[in-house]
């Protein structure tokens, strides 16, 4: 297995739009590759190849935030920059709420995006940090000014925070009802929903940590009530046990170190 894998972050005025860039090269065993749900919605280019889904071949592609794990067949090969997308980022470089491309992966073209000029840009770039210069000088260009409800804005920070949906629907003095319809059309998942995705992430980045705490640790640190609890609300929103994934997945996660490269 020859796994690179590179983390920059984004021009400051970019990190309210895109939380990090993830350069990655693999050469590995064909196969299936997980990918998790995240309070993030994923825009991909790639430099060589496609990204193979059941929903097409994209070369470019930008997917909405899910609850399911989104399955990626490969041929050993992998090359290519992930950028990690906030929902505001989605309402600032395609003018558009998250919540259209909930559930969805669709090519960077089909908003008007210069996808081709992107992917020949990282192409022709010759490092990692150049790269990701690239990126931002691109993803600069599409920012527009943004419009958001306050109210979703800050029930998705107090989520975030671990603060349950009838609190935050007290906060914002709406009933749970009306905010669950609110939130799901800017964000396309449910609080509650994203409350457990959120939580599931959580989990997922103490166990990709330098030190791996046991399965029972990060069940108590997460909030889940006990390690079945932890089990089932894996396996619905992975597809696979903590203990399937860990041996599945976690050596292809960890191959290269993350290194920011870009500031």
């Amino acid at each position: 297995m020859d796994v690179e894998h590179v983390v920059g972050l984004p021009h400051p005025r970019l990190r309210p739009f895109v939380t990090r860039y993830s350069g990655y090269r693999m050469r590995t065993e064909p196969g299936i590759h997980r990918g998790l749900p995240s309070r993030s919605l994923t825009l991909v280019v790639t430099m060589d190849g496609t990204v193979d889904l059941d929903q097409g071949r994209f070369a470019t592609l930008c997917g909405g935030l899910h609850d399911e794990a989104v399955i990626i067949t490969h041929d050993g090969f992998q090359h290519g920059v992930q950028c990690d997308l906030t929902p505001l980022g989605m309402r600032a470089f395609f003018g558009l709420p998250a919540g259209e491309l909930s559930g969805v992966t669709v090519g960077l073209d089909a908003f008007d995006a210069p996808a081709a000029e992107l992917r020949e840009r990282l192409q022709t770039a010759t490092t990692w940090a150049d790269r990701f210069t690239e990126l931002d000088l691109v993803l600069g260009r599409l920012v527009r000014p943004v419009r958001q409800r306050v109210e979703v804005a800050w029930a998705w920070q107090r989520l975030a925070a671990g603060v349950p949906v009838a609190e935050i629907a007290a906060e914002v003095g709406w009933s749970r009802q009306h905010l669950s319809a609110r939130f799901a059309a800017e964000y396309g998942l449910t609080p509650k929903v994203m409350a457990r995705v959120m939580r599931f992430e959580r989990a997922n980045r103490m166990l990709r940590g330098e030190r791996r705490p046991t399965l029972t640790e990060v069940a108590a640190a997460c909030g889940y009530t006990d390690q079945a609890h932890f089990n089932r609300d894996w396996r619905a929103l992975c597809g696979a046990t903590p203990t399937e994934w860990i041996a599945a997945e976690l050596p292809f996660v960890q191959g290269g170190e993350d290194v920011p490269v870009a500031q």
